[in-house]
């Protein structure tokens, strides 16, 4: 059984809370499309969409992701921009500048290091911080919270969300609480409330399948995740159902951990007959992007960025990449994105030999960053 597969170790591990860090999240609000509307202030008041125009592309495009007078119409991250269109016909569409976007979430990340070292990115528009012990000395974290957002809307006129708490569960979703340009702060005291009140899809690392599994369970907010025995959410989920036990609780004592692993899921095959036709190419993508999204559930991984890499039959190697504003493992959706990258592709008449489908910009359901945000587009 499930439960006979934890370690020993696990099963006898003690309910401590560690209440003693002081842990920041701060989270850019709709980060790309909030630098396109810094630069060009024209685009102020009216909904953008960072993604291909589907009226210059044949319909064809998927979403990266909109600002907020966009998600007033229902556009989301990993939307085809055909329905983005249909839902908002008067958003301004923009491919994305990802080298731009890098170079300032580059610039955020050197704000954070003037107030500690200890900072985990979860990508180039989210991170933890542990200000615990801080370079100012500062004892309040909410202080350093808002110097970190006065300090991004003075030198780059950007709005960032603060989440701040004592783990970094916690922080992540006071952090996604009162956006945009929030500051939700959750207390030792305060946590078990705030958690129980919380709808059980809020949970940082409860994914759409989970959520499926958990409703048929009748658990639909935190209240009534914490009524269920820990055994009975490890038969029924392994290793996650531990961690959910432990959260619904306030429990998760993952450190702040500046110094990251790189890791991607990826799936790649060569062809001994080269693929001419599009329908078989996209045939293969298809079977690669749900090679990935099987191996991303399998090992309880969520990724932002997907990948494609193409060889042709003179071995010409392309790899173009798309980067979502909500990590995922959904098969439709890595897929979906997988034949929109391609799409966007110059037309080729070589034969392909290779093809590839990566999931990078990783983390696991602890919240854990396992990739560094390669954005190049």
């Amino acid at each position: 059984s499930l439960h006979d597969a934890l370690p020993i170790s696990m099963l006898e591990f003690p309910l401590i809370n560690d209440i003693s860090r002081k842990i920041i999240h701060i989270d850019m609000d709709a980060f790309f499309a909030q630098v396109e509307m810094r630069d060009d202030p024209s685009l102020k008041d009216k909904p953008v969409i960072i993604g291909h125009d589907p009226r210059k592309t044949g319909g064809r495009g998927v979403v990266s992701t909109c600002n907020y007078e966009a998600r007033k119409y229902g556009v989301h991250s990993a939307m085809s921009s055909k329905e983005a269109y249909e839902r908002c016909p008067n958003a301004v569409f923009i491919s994305g500048n990802y080298s731009h976007y890098r170079e300032v979430g580059m610039q955020i990340r050197e704000i954070f290091k003037r107030y500690t070292d200890l900072v985990e990115p979860m990508s180039i528009d989210e991170a933890y911080l542990d200000v615990t012990l801080n370079k100012l000395g500062i004892k309040s974290a909410v202080k350093v919270a808002k110097l970190i957002q006065y300090d991004i809307w003075q030198e780059l006129h950007l709005t960032c969300s603060a989440g701040v708490s004592y783990n970094k569960f916690i922080a992540k979703l006071a952090s996604d609480f009162q956006k945009p340009a929030g500051l939700t702060v959750v207390l030792p005291e305060e946590a078990q409330e705030f958690l129980e009140k919380l709808p059980i899809e809020k949970f940082h690392g409860v994914g759409k399948k989970s959520v499926e599994r958990l409703h048929d369970m009748e658990i639909y907010t935190g209240a009534d995740l914490l009524k269920i025995p820990e055994m009975t959410l490890i038969d029924r989920f392994g290793r996650f159902g531990f961690d959910l036990f432990r959260k619904a609780r306030g429990i998760s004592n993952s450190p702040v951990r500046p110094n990251r692993v790189r890791k991607s899921i990826g799936s790649e095959r060569t062809y001994g007959k080269l693929l001419y036709n599009e329908d078989d190419i996209k045939a293969e993508l298809t079977k690669n992007a749900r090679r990935v999204a099987e191996s991303a559930q399998k090992t309880k991984k969520v990724g932002r960025i997907i990948v494609i890499k193409v060889r042709y039959s003179d071995f010409s190697t392309l790899t173009k990449r798309m980067t979502l504003d909500k990590s995922t493992q959904d098969f439709d959706t890595i897929e979906r994105i997988a034949h929109t990258i391609f799409d966007q592709l110059e037309e080729n008449s070589s034969g392909v030999r290779l093809l590839g489908v990566t999931l990078t910009g990783l983390e696991d359901q602890e919240g854990r960053q396992l990739d560094l945000d390669d954005l190049e587009s």
